[in-house]
């Protein structure tokens, strides 16, 4: 199965992770509305929505550049009626508009604890409900989101309870929809990465040059992304996936590519555990 011609509502997809996954689905001549709160230039961080537009262009496809905050419900539906006026339609929903805070309970201000659970959990929510009438008309509707897997390990909680809370809200969402819409056909999972991914969000919020060595690149999301989307949603529903695992369900035997640093070990990804067997061969580390 081909993109082509489908339409991807995405959210925050003006660098990393999800422009890569709209350039991956431009490719196959995609229709891809990048909704997005970048316009002007980051002094930090590169892209904007419309130079995520020009790249979905330079790769085959029809990009929609929109700027959107996801906590505001008016916005995200009056962006989801745009694109699918504009397209004619919308086959997918990909949610990958996500903020991160690491830290513990009594570390965060209240301001940024209210932020990441409006971003994450609320404006996945808000975004998935605005799709689904278009989804409904779609002949392979797909909702995905970036998020983990609900392992409820108390461990996990007690690292980073609010950005904790604020991920497996995202999934949880997910997991609901799943069995709501089952009936109506729309395919409703969860993609997360084995290991930290090098971007450029990442370099600068979390660690630097030294972590994105021991990353993957964006690619490994996008082409397990476009695996789930190419799908049947009827029967492809109500997943938990790890992004090489995907791959590997696909045929992938070789993950070298996807390295930042081939010289350098791996680093697990949180959410995920490290005693989980990986199909790529190799030296995995936790810090």
């Amino acid at each position: 199965m081909s993109l082509a011609g489908k339409t991807l509502f995405l959210t925050g997809g003006s660098r990393g992770i999800g422009l890569a996954i709209a350039v991956r689905a431009a490719r196959d001549g995609a229709n891809v509305a990048i909704a997005a709160k970048t316009a002007d230039p980051h002094p930090k961080l590169p892209g904007t929505i419309y130079t995520a537009a020009e790249q979905i262009e330079a790769a085959g496809g029809k990009a929609l550049p929109l700027l959107v905050d996801v906590r505001d419900e008016n916005a995200v539906q009056a962006a989801v009626e745009q694109t699918a006026a504009h397209f004619g339609g919308i086959d997918i929903c990909v949610n990958n508009a996500s903020a991160i805070n690491l830290a513990k309970t009594e570390s965060i201000d209240l301001k940024r604890f209210d932020l990441i659970q409006s971003i994450n959990m609320r404006g996945t929510f808000v975004t998935s409900r605005a799709c689904i009438p278009f989804l409904r008309k779609s002949a392979n509707p797909h909702i995905l989101t970036l998020s983990p897997p609900l392992a409820m390990r108390q461990d996990w909680f007690a690292q980073h309870l609010p950005y904790t809370l604020s991920k497996y809200g995202m999934s949880m969402v997910m997991f609901g929809l799943a069995a709501e819409l089952a009936e109506d056909g729309i395919a409703c999972n969860c993609l997360w990465p084995r290991t930290t991914i090098a971007t450029a969000a990442v370099e600068f919020a979390l660690g630097g040059e030294a972590m994105l060595r021991k990353s993957r690149r964006p690619e490994i999301m996008s082409d397990a992304a476009y695996a789930i989307l190419t799908q049947p949603s009827r029967s492809y529903t109500g997943k938990f996936m790890i992004d090489d695992t995907v791959l590997a369900e696909a045929g992938v035997r070789d993950f070298s590519g996807y390295r930042y640093d081939p010289d350098e070990p791996l680093l697990i990804d949180i959410f995920v555990d490290p005693a989980e067997a990986s199909p790529e061969a190799g030296d995995f580390v936790t810090e």
